[in-house]
């Protein structure tokens, strides 16, 4: 997978085979897909950085399996870091209300407007139809590279076109 897909094809295809490898690492995952209305995937994020970072990456909005948006994630960091890493992330919205901040927003900070919650291994064993209750779950996926830890807190997602 590329940082930057060739096509808005090729970045469809990214997506789905992201999500198939989400899905079969994670069963949380699959579990909340389920309650999903949809999902932004970007299948890969590459970050880098010495002492000031920046992340990149494009990904699409899939309303019932169907592709329809683009968007790119950009995030700058700056403090005790040096390495590079790439992996990719998914953001299942639970509501309308959810999607409609994505769609109007100009540019949605993760941490402003619709609460998301991070996935870790320890909330993904707690997840259940009765504890969905928030705007929207992020799952991370497919961590390579040489830096520690990955936050998308921070991160701008901003409509872009195919």
């Amino acid at each position: 997978m590329s940082a930057h897909a060739a096509t808005a094809e090729d970045l469809n295809n990214d997506a789905i085979q992201s999500l198939k490898i989400l899905y079969k690492s994670n069963p949380a995952a699959l579990d909340v897909s389920k309650r999903a209305k949809a999902v932004l995937v970007f299948p890969s994020i590459i970050k880098a950085g010495l002492v000031f970072g920046g992340s990149y990456g494009e990904g699409v909005l899939l309303e019932n399996d169907q592709p329809k948006d683009y968007y790119n994630s950009v995030t700058g960091s700056w403090g005790l870091q040096a390495g590079a890493q790439s992996y990719g992330y998914a953001i299942f919205f639970m509501n309308d209300k959810a999607i409609k901040y994505l769609e109007k927003s100009h540019g949605w900070e993760i941490g402003v407007g619709p609460t998301v919650v991070v996935v870790t291994e320890g909330i993904a064993k707690n997840l259940s139809s009765s504890t969905l209750k928030d705007d929207a779950y992020a799952f991370i996926f497919d961590q390579t590279g040489l830096m520690i830890g990955v936050s998308i807190e921070g991160t701008k997602i901003s409509l872009i076109k195919r």
